[in-house]
Order: structure tokens, then sequence, then C-alpha cells
């Protein structure tokens, strides 16, 4: 099993880490903060987050909506052109909501006091993969962000019913047109293979039985919110991974958590997903029954996990590549700048490979080396500059500048981003002596030294242009935003 962290292998360094993967990172004082709490004090202030108020105000536009129905039916009496110029306007209300339901969930990761909650949020989104382009409502992405939000920590098989039940996944897998005459395989298929227990752990039998078990389960469009329907389940006898009974959705899902595979495939999963480290099967067959012991519930094994001197091991330490949502996030949060506009945050994501809510496909981004290739890792350079200097010219494409120069510059005056302020973030010593200033940087951005040649190159930086101005600063920043390691959390 994992070994616990001693009290006095605690130190600057794994308190960045913790706060890095279980959270979005931090500046200097709130690392600090944890070090001086300790290990085990340091990890129930981010698990235990319940006892930490959320003012977070919801959108406005998030409840069911009254007057869809009214809306719907008006449109059925509406001439083709005049349905067609409706739909276009409820098309664009429902970008603005997209657009505006982003920046609401990036606000709440970068000054959120909860932020393992949003970091389990942002796991269970990309694992649970559902995507407004099928979807086409806000508001169902919004209620499903929140139910992630709400079992972050919580138990397996509740999540499990609820997303099985949750009006996004009802429309993205196509449950709400299953009938007991046409059964539809796509959510018992994916529940099992990507959600619980992986391939090879069920038959195709087991897919077919599961459907005509969860049929029924359905949406109620009109009140936008799941309903059950008993004329259209199907009440026969089935046979479902080596059990048989007259099955329902509700059984389905207690079925597959009692497999022992499904405590081992979520575990690997949330190692996976904190650690970025291979996992020994030994090492998973005990995280996997620690995980059954707490009752399938996921606070006690991220307890444990966060105390091991296992999550602390080079090889995982400064070793898993930052998802471009992680590098914006963790980036505002360093710089200790405000969140650019949501239109702004959602084009720097979207072209580093990763949109809120948008994901790729069913399986969710792949992660991992996938984050960086030559294209995105020059994106990624290029954008330091946006958040650093408030330069927004990386995001528009260079075509349309070209084309539109007007454009280019109406676009970038009604931005106006600002820069970041370096009286926030070094003090005075050390945003004059060039010590003391790379090794501030250092602590802030890296939490680590820089390799040799780096350090040197920064110091050739600094010493050409001799003493140091704003301009200097938030140059040797961008530097340091720009060498390999910093892609790394």
């Amino acid at each position: 099993m994992l070994t616990p962290i001693a009290a006095d292998q605690w130190d600057f360094s794994r308190a960045a880490h913790l706060l890095n993967r279980a959270g979005f990172g931090g500046t200097p004082a709130e690392i600090e903060q944890l070090v001086n709490l300790g290990p085990e004090r340091a990890v129930a202030s981010l698990v235990d987050y319940e006892k930490i108020p959320d003012p977070t105000k919801d959108p406005d536009w998030a409840r069911p909506d009254p007057t869809r129905a009214e809306r719907i039916a008006a449109l059925r009496k509406m001439t083709p052109e005049e349905r067609r110029m409706a739909q276009k306007e409820e098309q664009r209300k429902e970008r603005e909501r997209l657009l505006e339901l982003r920046g609401w969930w990036l606000n709440r990761m970068v000054h959120g006091p909860r932020p393992l909650q949003e970091k389990m949020t942002l796991f269970w989104h990309g694992h649970f993969a559902t995507s407004v382009e099928k979807v086409r409502d806000a508001y169902y992405m919004w209620r499903q962000n929140e139910l992630f939000r709400r079992l972050a920590t919580g138990n397996w098989q509740q999540l499990l019913t609820e997303v099985a039940r949750d009006p996004a996944m009802l429309v993205w897998l196509d449950q709400a047109q299953s009938r007991k005459d046409h059964p539809n395989e796509n959510f018992a298929r994916e529940v099992m293979e990507l959600f619980s227990l992986g391939e090879g752990h069920y038959t195709e039998k087991d897919i077919t039985e599961g459907a005509r078990a969860l049929t029924g389960w359905s949406l109620d469009r009109t009140s936008q919110r799941f309903v059950d329907r008993p004329r259209v389940h199907d009440e026969g006898i089935k046979t479902f991974l080596g059990q048989t009974g007259n099955f329902d959705g509700g059984d389905v899902i207690r079925i597959i958590v009692e497999q022992p595979q499904a405590a081992k495939f979520i575990t690997a999963k949330l190692w996976d997903y904190f650690a970025g480290a291979p996992l020994a099967p030994e090492l998973n067959d005990a995280l996997a029954a620690e995980f059954r012991r707490a009752g399938n519930n996921f606070k006690p094994i991220l307890r444990t996990l966060f105390r091991s001197d296992e999550f602390y091991a080079p090889e995982v330490v400064r070793a898993q590549v930052k998802s471009p949502v992680q590098w914006l996030v963790m980036g505002i949060r360093q710089l200790e700048r405000n969140l650019p506009p949501a239109a702004v945050c959602s084009a720097l994501t979207r072209s580093l490979g990763q949109e809120l809510f948008q994901p790729p496909n069913v399986k969710g981004w792949d992660g991992g080396l996938a984050w960086i290739n030559t294209n995105n890792l020059l994106t990624r350079y290029n954008e330091s500059a946006t958040l650093v200097f408030g330069d927004a010219k990386p995001l528009m494409n260079a075509a349309q500048a070209k084309k539109q120069p007007k454009l280019r510059e109406r676009f970038l005056a009604r931005l106006r981003l600002g820069g970041v302020d370096p009286e926030k973030l070094f003090t005075i010593e050390e945003r004059h002596i060039k010590d003391k200033f790379i090794a501030a940087v250092e602590k802030r951005f890296l939490q680590a030294e820089l390799r040799p040649a780096q350090k040197q190159a920064l110091r050739d930086f600094l010493d050409e242009r001799g003493p140091l101005d704003t301009e200097d600063i938030l140059g040797a920043i961008r530097l340091v935003m720009c060498t390999p390691d910093y892609q790394l959390t």
C-alpha cells in the first residue's frame, strides 16, 4: 500500500507539487501557507473543502426555461422563413451562453476557494466526455458541470447513477430515445467500456442486456429534467455481468460498481490524472481494495494518495505535461493577473487543443504528451506574450489580420488586456538585484532551479539590458514561460 510521507520531508517543493496537482498551482505565499501546515493539514485543507464557503453565483440563465414549451409550440406555427430566423436567434443565444459558461468555470478555477473540487470537476468532464456540439444546450452543460462539482469526491455508485440520468448525457449517448422495442446500446456500451470497467471486462451480450435494463430512463424536454417512463421499459428477465433478474437502470449501475474491476479501473485513472506516472499492478490492487473498503467513496482514497511518499517521488514531480486549461489557469494564478475575457480564454485553450464543454469524442482528451507537438508548443510560446504583456496579436488569425487590418486594430483595441504588474510579483530587491530576481522567478514559476544553460541564457538576457525596468522583467518572465520545463507540472 502507499507509504505516508514523513513530516520532516515536507518542504516548499512538495507543497508546491501538492497545490499544482490537487489544484492549479498558486503564488509562493500560498505555497508557504501549505508548508507551514505540514503534510496532513495541508492535504486536509484541500480535500475537506466543504468547510470553505463558495460564494460563486450561477449564471443568470442557469435554470429550467419556463417559456421553452411555448417557444417550441410557436415554432410549429411559423412560416419556414420565420422558423429559420427564430432558430438562428436561438443559436446565437446559445453561443453567447456557452462562452459565458466557459468564462464562469475558468473564473472558478482561477479564483475559487476550492481548487481540488474544480480539479476533480475537470477530471470528470474529461472522463464522462460530453460535448455541446451534440447536446446544443448550455443549460444542460452547466447542469452536468454542477453535477460533477457536487459529487466531485463523493460516492462512485451515486455519481454513475446521476450521470446516467443527466440530461446532457441522455442526449449525448442517445439514451433519451431508448425504447423496449428498440433499446439503444450507446450508453450501455460506454458506461462499461469508457466509464467503469474498460475493454475486455464485459461481453456483447452484457451490452444488449444492459441496454434493455436501461430502457425507460429518458428526458422530458419540456421540463428539461430526467424522467422514468415505465411504459417504454423492458420488464423482461435479463442476465447482466453474471447476474439474472428483472433489472432496471439502477440495477445496471449497482452491478457494475460491485465488480472488483470497477474499483481498479477508476483508481488507476485517478492515479494517472494526479500522478501522471505508471501504476504498478500491485499498487493498483491495493488502491482498489482501499477504495472498496471506503465504500467506493473518493475522498478517502484522494487523502491517502496526496499524503503518500509515492505521490512525491522524483519520477512524479514536475513530470506531467500541463493541459491547456492547467497551463492557462496556473499561469494566471502565478502571474497574479486578471483572467482575460471569456472570448480570449476560449481562443487560447482552443488553439492549444482543449476547449471546455467540447471534448473531441466520447473518449475525451488523450492528455500527456499528446498536448505537445511542434505547432502547439510554438502557440504556447506566443500565447505567453498574451498573458505577460497583454499582447493579443497571437489570437488573431494571421491571414485574416492581413486581409482586414482595420478589423485587427479594432479587435486589439477592444481587448485592452493589460500586462502583468512586476511590483505585485517581486520585492524591490528582487526587481533590482539580478541574482535575487532569477531566484524569485525560479521559485514562482518552476519551484525548482533552471537548468544551467537556461539560467545562463536568462542571465545573459538580463545583463544585456543593464538596470532592469518593467519591460525587461516581463521579457524575462516570458522567457521562463517558454522553457520546456515550464510546460511541465
